[in-house]
């Protein structure tokens, strides 16, 4: 049985999503990243980074989602080009990469600097936003002229698109998001017709994570900040 430790942030849902296309059986496992359990001892043991998501397949551990999204279309042999197909593959790992590198990370740092970060940032605000506008569009002109991002084949490159996507109007902060990004609209209306799509969302209602983000949550998610006032003090 596949064990997979997961909060319903952009990064586990991915995975989810690529384990209900599989249709693996496997054990969810949450982790409150509010309350500080994926800095427990056993939590460090599986991924020394103290992040999720994390997978346990027959012994095999793997932690990073794109890193899983690799190795779960490897071993399973599903939602990949085939390795003897070199144009596709080179396709699949520049876009796979330019998602974990580049929009993850981007968007994920607009998220902080818009939602959580003091009011008094706002040269790190417009960077990250900046980066993040710029990496979604780079996105929406490729989707002009590709239904999916390998061209008609669906993989694991749309499934971490979809991870983070979903998000774009929080991330940037944006009403009318979907009429400036209208190709990745049609990419996310066409995964949210998938049925593995639905389960996988269907999954964060499985568990109660923690919704405040009060001043413990806070420590946990942002323990930088612990160590500013030690510095100031």
């Amino acid at each position: 049985m596949i064990e997979f430790y997961y909060n319903a942030a952009p990064n586990p849902m991915k995975v989810a999503l690529m384990l209900e296309e599989l249709g693996l059986p496997y054990e969810a496992h949450p982790v409150d990243t509010r309350k500080g359990e994926q800095f427990t001892q056993a939590f460090k043991l599986i991924n020394p980074n103290c992040k999720v998501p994390v997978l346990v397949d027959d012994g095999a551990v793997v932690f990073d989602s794109n890193a899983i999204l690799l190795f779960l279309s490897e071993k399973y042999g599903q939602f990949a080009p085939k390795v003897d197909d070199t144009l596709k593959r080179a396709s699949m790992y520049s876009w796979l990469m330019f998602i974990a590198t580049g929009v993850g990370p981007f968007s994920g740092q607009s998220v902080h600097f818009r939602h959580s970060a003091p009011p008094t940032n706002e040269y790190a605000l417009n960077r990250y936003d900046f980066e993040a506008h710029r990496h979604w569009s780079i996105v929406e002109n490729h989707l002009r002229d590709h239904r999916y991002f390998l061209g008609a084949d669906y993989s694991i490159v749309d499934m971490a698109f979809w991870g983070w996507a979903r998000m774009i109007p929080f991330v940037l902060g944006l009403e009318n998001a979907w009429v400036q990004f209208p190709q990745i609209k049609r990419l996310l209306g066409e995964i949210a017709t998938r049925e593995a799509s639905k389960r996988a969302e269907a999954l964060k209602t499985r568990h109660a994570f923690k919704a405040e983000l009060d001043q413990e949550a806070k420590d946990f998610l942002f323990p930088q900040n612990i160590r500013l006032k030690g510095l100031r003090a």
